[in-house]
């Protein structure tokens, strides 16, 4: 019985860290191209909507994970149909980690040596081949990280969601260790979070390694 549980909440889990990582990340690299594009001296420098983009991105940013999870609640009824349940917690958790995985992105690239850029500007390359072909693949190693980080985050976030209807493994620790005063299920789920943990970020070493070669 409990063995089917911790394994059904490890699955809803992984469903939405893998699902909102996803999102967040095509979010986030959305948002950071046009950061890295529009800031000062940049290829289509543009301060009104660099400042505009930056206040919103630190705004969601200082958002506590819980706090935003309930204010986004209307939000996640009109896209999902319901504000609790697995699917539900993706909102929130894609919300929440776009403009984190998005500053990372962005200095990631920026600390692409100006040399190569500017090279090639010279053989005449255009704002597309720049960002895409030269400053996110020489960037790949360090997006390869943010990534890894963001996944482990959102893991400790969906952690939080269940404790507001969002399933998975904090649900489980909440409504069956927590409520009902077994400890042993607690640390049942504490055990699987850590391995998650541990499990994704040597993934994620390991693709690191190979891509900085």
């Amino acid at each position: 019985m409990l063995a089917n549980l911790l394994y059904k909440a490890t699955l809803e889990t992984l469903y939405m860290s893998l699902v909102s990582t996803i999102l967040a990340f095509i979010i986030g690299l959305g948002l950071a191209v046009i950061l890295i594009l529009t800031k000062k001296g940049g290829l289509a420098q543009n301060i009104a909507i660099y400042r505009t983009l930056d206040i919103i991105v630190n705004t969601l940013r200082s958002f506590p994970f819980i706090i935003l999870m309930i204010v986004l609640f209307p939000l996640t009824k009109l896209i999902i149909g319901t504000s609790i349940g697995t699917s539900a917690a993706i909102v929130p958790l894609t919300i929440g980690s776009a403009p984190f995985i998005a500053r990372l992105i962005e200095a990631a690239m920026l600390e692409v040596d100006k040399g190569v850029i500017e090279a090639a500007m010279s053989f005449g390359a255009s704002r597309f081949q720049i960002i895409f072909k030269v400053q996110l693949r020489e960037a790949l190693p360090a997006i390869i990280n943010a990534l890894t980080l963001t996944l482990i985050m959102i893991i400790g976030f969906s952690a939080m969601a269940g404790t507001v209807g969002g399933g998975g493994l904090g649900d489980v620790a909440v409504r069956y260790g927590y409520q009902r005063f077994k400890p042993d299920v607690m640390i049942y789920t504490v055990i699987i979070l850590i391995l998650l943990v541990q499990i994704i970020q040597s993934l994620g070493d390991f693709a690191y390694k190979k891509l900085k070669k």
